[in-house]
């Protein structure tokens, strides 16, 4: 663990820059550890926190904009294949879409520090149309924000920290085994987290066809559009006889809705897993 610190101190500005460039792509590799150590490091006069500050944003800012221009140039496949690789593909774009439309472009900024949502935000910015400009500059704030804030902490904390590493430093060759596992624990369990889900919410569906005949045999059917409102500003078309309703009203809208007919819900997100949790939970409501 010394010469990890060592390493550090010789490499620091590539190693934060690399840290948080990757994290920001996507990969599910934390580079807040890399930062708390910098802090910690910049706390004893070891590292410069300026520059430390500097290559945490930059590569924050980097990662970034290849995923807006990404984004505004593909768009719906470039956030597919996000959630394909995110640790929760089937709630990572509502969540951000519900970021987007309650506070806008200061989204971006608190996106960084909600995990799963720091990735995704760039693209959607650049999917929705957002300039290229008022994008960066909300960016770029909230890069320094996350950068800084770690860092900061790492100098508070370090006396802390250092109690940790040399902790970490006494398991010698199995610090590094007990890290690893951790981390594989904390990815299977998402996974099987995820599965267990799909399994639970599992229920019928009703295909396009299927509810038009219905519709045309005079059935009786309320179709409820769980959208986004950033989605529905984006695509404003609706399933005939369908009304709008966030997840969030559903609870407080609950009289709303009839107990004596079908309900049929539908959303934009991958899997419909929008649609099977508002569908569990009317359920559980006795609808």
């Amino acid at each position: 663990m010394n010469e990890t610190l060592e390493f550090l101190v010789r490499h620091g500005t590539a190693v934060l820059f690399a840290a948080v460039f990757v994290e920001q792509m996507g990969l599910p590799l934390p580079a807040a550890p890399w930062l708390l150590a910098a802090g910690a490091l910049a706390g004893t006069g070891k590292m410069n926190w300026f520059v430390a500050l500097s290559a945490a944003a930059l590569g924050s800012v980097l990662a970034d904009m290849i995923w807006f221009y990404l984004g505004r140039h593909g768009g719906h496949r470039v956030l597919s294949l996000l959630c394909r690789i995110s640790l929760e593909p089937d709630s990572c774009v509502r969540r951000t879409q519900d970021l987007f439309t309650r506070y806008g472009m200061r989204g971006v900024v608190a996106a960084k520090f909600i995990p799963g949502l720091s990735t995704l935000a760039p693209p959607m910015a650049g999917s929705s149309g957002v300039s290229a400009a008022r994008f960066f500059f909300f960016d770029g704030a909230g890069s320094l924000f996350y950068g800084g804030g770690f860092l900061l902490a790492g100098v508070l904390f370090r006396h802390q920290l250092e109690q940790v590493i040399a902790a970490f430093a006494s398991l010698g060759g199995s610090a590094l085994g007990l890290v690893a596992g951790l981390a594989a624990l904390y990815i299977g369990y998402k996974y099987f987290q995820r599965h267990r889900l799909l399994r639970e919410l599992s229920m019928a569906r009703i295909t396009v066809d299927q509810l038009r005949n219905k519709q045309q045999e005079g059935e009786r059917l309320t179709i409820l559009d769980l959208r986004s409102r950033l989605e529905l500003e984006k695509d404003p078309s609706i399933i005939s006889g369908a009304f709008h309703i966030s997840p969030d009203e559903i609870e407080t809208r609950l009289a709303e809705l009839p107990r004596d007919r079908d309900i049929v819900l539908y959303c934009s997100c991958p899997n419909e897993v929008t649609s099977a949790r508002v569908a569990w939970l009317l359920r559980r409501k006795g609808i």
